[in-house]
């Protein structure tokens, strides 16, 4: 047999040797990639089994948490737009309102101003009977102070606020409750009892106990109101230290204008509003009237000591039917 040799120009002859090398690098390459799909498809597997095993372990409740919190942080920016909308809306109203009202200004909420004028009567809360007191009753005479700044701040004639002897559990309730207390205005905040503060002779304690009735208030002088909230554990306290004190105590007249269900006992904010009271009207019956609850059963009492329904019962009474009247003489 014959053989065909066929001799190849040396150009063709390198690039089938190049073709033959990329051939033979292809094959690796080709079978990396192979097991490199496979290798991501068994993690894809292993992770989805680890998310359905997870899935398996959250119980009901936990997932329909988490879907409700994954919903709440889809829909941050529509609650963003739908409150930016409702300001807008209010603005709107608001100059819709002013324009109706000639440019007006109104505002329910706010007081209209008067002319304040500062009196110099010093009122002093005394807040040395803490240990006394179960730490709610501390709360709630916490909420009497507050109400007692308040409304010194917008009375007409605000009298000079003092608080002694703060510490203990008050001071607590109010750095836990109140952390602005410490920003208060118009108010003289003592850490010392108030004998240290002022002049012994210049103090009167009011207290129920007493067998003195204020007729009038003294602007020289600085009245005292126990902060005590005890529910009558301790009867007669506040009278009894003032006595042992050597100053001077009174009571309201109540007794003179109201006739009550419940005792004389007032809490602190009640006697403070009832002072402030007085000294805008300058009478102690529209003070009383107008400061105490309804709960406590107030009804007016009028010189002669008798109260209004008494005289009503009275003239009812008294006032009896004439046909029935004639009869009782007929069968006289």
């Amino acid at each position: 047999m014959w053989k065909c040799v066929v001799k190849l120009n040396p150009f063709v002859e390198l690039i089938f040797s190049m073709a033959d090398d990329s051939v033979k690098s292809e094959a690796p390459a080709q079978q990396e990639n192979e097991n490199g799909d496979s290798q991501m498809s068994q993690k894809t597997e292993s992770g989805n089994g680890d998310a359905a095993a997870q899935n398996q372990n959250v119980s009901k409740r936990q997932r329909k948490k988490l879907l409700k919190q994954q919903k709440w942080e889809e829909e941050r920016e529509l609650r963003k737009q739908r409150r930016k909308e409702r300001k807008q809306q209010r603005r709107l109203q608001r100059d819709n309102h002013q324009e109706e009202k000639g440019g007006e200004i109104l505002n329910v909420r706010k007081r209209p101003r008067r002319d304040v004028t500062p009196s110099s009567l010093r009122l002093v809360v005394d807040c040395s009977f803490d240990n006394l007191m179960l730490i709610k009753d501390v709360r709630k005479l916490h909420k009497q102070i507050q109400r007692c700044y308040a409304e010194n701040r917008r009375a007409l004639h605000p009298v000079q606020f003092y608080l002694t002897s703060l510490g203990g559990q008050l001071k607590q309730s109010m750095d836990e409750k109140d952390k602005g207390w410490i920003n208060w205005k118009d108010i003289n905040i003592k850490m010392e009892h108030y004998s240290e503060v002022m002049v012994k002779e210049e103090l009167v304690y009011l207290t129920s106990d007493s067998p003195n009735v204020l007729e009038e208030l003294d602007h020289k002088k600085a009245y005292v109101i126990g902060g005590l909230v005890d529910h009558n554990h301790h009867k007669g306290i506040t009278f009894e230290r003032a006595k042992a004190l050597g100053i001077d105590h009174a009571q309201l007249p109540l007794s003179s204008f109201v006739k009550m269900n419940s005792r004389k006992v007032l809490a602190v904010n009640h006697v403070f509003e009832i002072i402030l009271a007085y000294l805008e009207r300058g009478s102690w019956r529209e003070a009383f009237f107008t400061v105490l609850p309804q709960r406590k059963g107030a009804v007016a009492v009028d010189q002669d000591g008798t109260t209004t329904q008494e005289k009503e019962g009275e003239d009812s009474d008294s006032e009896s039917d004439p046909d029935t009247s004639d009869q009782t003489e007929k069968r006289a």
